[in-house]
């Protein structure tokens, strides 16, 4: 059936007579692989050209250059000022169409090949409305979407709801780094004398150093990968802030890609060296499954602790955003600006004494365990909706008569 018959594309945009003087604004860096990264608030008045679609509640978000990216995003809470970039189409159902499985349809990777065949562009392929309502799709009765779009969603309300607690663990552990060594309020610094330091006052017996020169991790300076016979590669555009979102691809040696050049260590962070990237991977024991079959793209660069009891302080310094500032002010490049070495040696950190950095470790710590097997769950969980969707969107597997439970956790 054609898309277009049961859809609306781009129904509402900005008008002069709209009602807000405040925006909260979607554009395209902000959209992953069924991710949203964030709103910028803005004033209306200050806001770019671009911003125009307006956002409800149910409506799909789907990046309109370069579909073959797979920018999408499912609006299940918005804010009545929200507003996207018209790099998006938005899609909103009719009465005929459940919200959530014209969410599913155009998500589905066949639909991707659709609009991806159909791009027109050589520099910025896109996609225009057209394309979008002219597209043959499978479509049930209603019922039988809703059947199909709450299997489906049961996934992603359980990814969903890991992901918020991933960010509460983080921003605890990273509000007491900041505490810490940052601000400087550690357990005792009544009592501590500050001294001068090339960055301003710091803690008496505290240092500062070179990031490639810290007591407590060491630069990975060459790391070209091992000849395991199979392996899963990672780019950066599979990495979302500290997650993996995307699936990697999985090869054998012989057909290795160019740039999968890094392989992850024990208790090592990676980053990625673009500007205004903020992607970090942590490595440790209790992701120690994938870090084995792991490569990752020569677009990271990473550092190994020296022992377990230094890798949350590690961890919380390459994931801080003085960090990312400082990573950020010595990117250098003409058409796509990134750190090289010579620039991150440039940056300074603090050197803390070993057993504040071990206190931090053992507080923190847990935290990194439970992001990192709230994460495997999150993949497991994906990759089992991953291969539900294609067979219920194209009606391959008939729901009619199928009582299909999810589960509430996945080990």
């Amino acid at each position: 059936m054609r898309l277009g018959d049961y859809i609306t594309v781009n129904p509402e945009s900005i008008k002069k007579d709209y009602a807000f003087a405040e925006i909260e604004y979607i554009d395209i860096s902000s959209v992953g692989t069924g991710t949203l990264k964030g709103t910028q608030h803005l004033q209306l008045a200050d806001a770019p050209s671009r911003a125009k679609r307006i956002v409800k509640v149910g409506d799909a978000l789907l990046a309109t250059v370069r579909p073959n990216l797979r920018a999408f995003w499912f609006a299940q809470r918005t804010d009545p000022n929200t507003i996207a970039s018209t790099g998006f189409a938005v899609l909103r159902a009719g009465e005929l169409m459940d919200e959530r499985f014209l969410y599913y349809t155009v998500t589905n990777q066949p639909f991707t090949d659709y609009l991806t065949a159909n791009a027109k562009g050589a520099a910025y392929p896109a996609v225009d409305r057209d394309t979008i309502e002219r597209a043959k799709v499978y479509i049930p009765s209603l019922p039988i979407q809703c059947k199909i779009a709450s299997i489906l969603s049961a996934y992603d309300d359980l990814i969903e709801d890991n992901l918020r607690r991933i960010k509460i663990l983080e921003e605890m552990a990273q509000a007491l780094y900041r505490e810490w060594f940052v601000k400087f309020r550690f357990p005792g610094h009544e009592n501590v004398k500050f001294v001068d330091s090339p960055i301003g006052k710091i803690p008496e017996g505290w240092a500062v150093s070179s990031i490639l020169e810290s007591p407590f991790w060491e630069f990975i300076r060459r790391n070209i990968g091992s000849y395991e016979k199979s392996k899963i590669y990672f780019a950066t555009a599979d990495v979302t802030g500290i997650q993996l979102t995307g699936d990697g691809i999985e090869y054998i040696y012989e057909d290795k890609p160019s740039r999968a050049q890094k392989e992850p260590e024990l208790n090592s962070v990676w980053f990625a060296r673009m500007q205004e990237t903020y992607k970090v991977l942590p490595f440790t024991r209790v992701n120690d499954a994938l870090r084995y079959r792991c490569m990752l793209s020569s677009g990271f660069a990473g550092f190994k602790a020296v022992s377990e009891e230094e890798f949350a302080f590690l961890f919380f310094t390459i994931n801080s955003k003085e960090f990312h500032s400082h990573k950020d002010r010595f990117c250098t490049g003409a058409t796509q600006r990134s750190l090289t070495n010579e620039g991150l040696g440039r940056i300074q950190v603090v050197i803390p004494s070993q057993d504040l950095v071990h206190n931090f470790s053992e507080l923190t710590g847990p935290n990194i365990n439970e992001i990192l097997i709230l994460q495997r769950k999150n993949r497991i969980l994906r990759q089992t909706r991953d291969l539900l969707l294609p067979k219920l969107i194209s009606g391959e597997l008939d729901v009619s008569e199928l009582n299909i439970k999810i589960p509430e956790e996945t080990s």
